[in-house]
């Protein structure tokens, strides 16, 4: 076999018995992600043979390992075929001769997923009343975003027909939280205590970050997106079983689980996905990066991002200006960063969506 930095095509990731056990078993995982990572090229080709091998993925305790390899062999061997007679990828028929094969294979996994009992759908109902530390749950009737501070400082933007469950205080060695809807998160760093969002299937392992989930009960997709820092995304029985391999996020990336195959999708650049480029929220489009700006200006930016009012008196702040970067902080980090730049004598107090803002000018 050729050394995987010569493969040029499909087929040569599809032989490779490494880049199989990766994609099925997530062996190697860490070394198997940074290489393709290396190259956008890279990158694409192995997302389609990626996609072959989850088109055939049949869970393990109805196919053994050699006759799911068996199995993928046999359609790549009808794909050669066909390839034999036309060019490949250059005629109509080819394509459809290729779907059918894939769509075959995951329908069939797809029928044996279903009859297994350890694949049950999860529901935000299920995982609510599984928790037993008393929640507190936030629903969203409105028709914009409403805002959420946790007991951590970190915060929430509920989009509207959502709704978010989480408890008054975080007790034990975890932070969980579970979302029905869509919600943009910015969680306090704390690395001894780590932070979990439960979106029905899916859930997000925070390591102190910004991100968007997109997790309505109605919709075909789960979706994890990622502004500043890092996540890891995995299906929701990786955490019940402790094996969490899961995938790994960083900025502008995102995840898409596809719930009527039970597939992950890796997007490497959000800016190339128009549905979700589509669906950005402002709060991901601002800037909170600044340099020598007015502090009424950053103020301006915060009202924009969280759709919160603040009050702050303008004539002895008029001629402050700060250099900050509060790009991967919740709102009452940012918050807190500022009035401590103002002065000691500043500080602020936060009432749903009305802050005030206490000072006597900058120093």
């Amino acid at each position: 076999m050729q050394p995987r930095d010569l493969y040029t095509k499909v087929e040569d990731f599809l032989s490779d018995e490494s880049f199989q056990r990766w994609v099925r078993f997530k062996e190697n995982h860490t070394h198997w992600e940074e290489w393709t990572l290396e190259s956008p090229e890279r990158a694409k080709l192995v997302e389609e043979a990626r996609l072959w091998i989850v088109s055939m993925n049949i869970d393990d305790t109805e196919l053994s390992e050699q006759e799911v390899q068996i199995s993928l062999q046999d359609t790549w061997q009808t794909i050669r075929s066909l390839q034999a007679r036309k060019s490949i990828w250059q005629t109509y028929w080819f394509r459809v001769a290729a779907a059918i094969v894939i769509i075959g294979a995951t329908t069939t996994a797809y029928f044996l997923w279903q009859r297994s009992p350890t694949h049950a759908v999860i529901t935000y109902k299920d995982l609510v009343e599984k928790d037993t530390e008393g929640l507190i749950e936030q629903t969203n009737n409105s028709n914009k975003p409403q805002l959420i501070t946790l007991a951590d400082a970190s915060s929430v933007l509920l989009q509207p027909k959502s709704k978010l469950s989480y408890p008054k205080e975080f007790s034990g060695n975890e932070r969980k939280v579970y979302l029905s809807g869509e919600g943009f998160f910015e969680i306090s760093k704390n690395p001894s205590k780590p932070f979990y969002v439960y979106a029905n299937e899916v859930v997000t392992k925070v390591y102190g970050t910004s991100f968007r989930v997109i997790a309505y009960p109605t919709q075909p997709n789960v979706e994890v997106v990622v502004r500043t820092g890092k996540v890891k995304v995995m299906p929701n029985e990786e955490i019940q079983s402790g094996t969490q391999e899961g995938i790994m996020l960083l900025p502008n990336q995102a995840a898409r689980f596809v719930r009527n195959n039970l597939s992950f999708e890796k997007i490497l650049d959000i800016t190339q996905d128009k549905p979700l480029i589509a669906s950005t929220n402002t709060i991901e489009q601002l800037s909170f990066e600044f340099r020598d700006i007015p502090v009424q200006q950053i103020f301006t930016t915060i009202e924009q991002a969280y759709l919160v009012k603040i009050e702050y008196p303008k004539e002895k702040l008029k001629d402050c200006y700060m250099t900050t970067s509060l790009s991967d902080e919740p709102l009452p980090e940012k918050l807190k960063i500022i009035c401590e730049s103002l002065g000691s004598d500043t500080r602020y107090e936060m009432n749903g969506n009305q802050i005030t803002i206490i000072s006597t000018g900058c120093n």
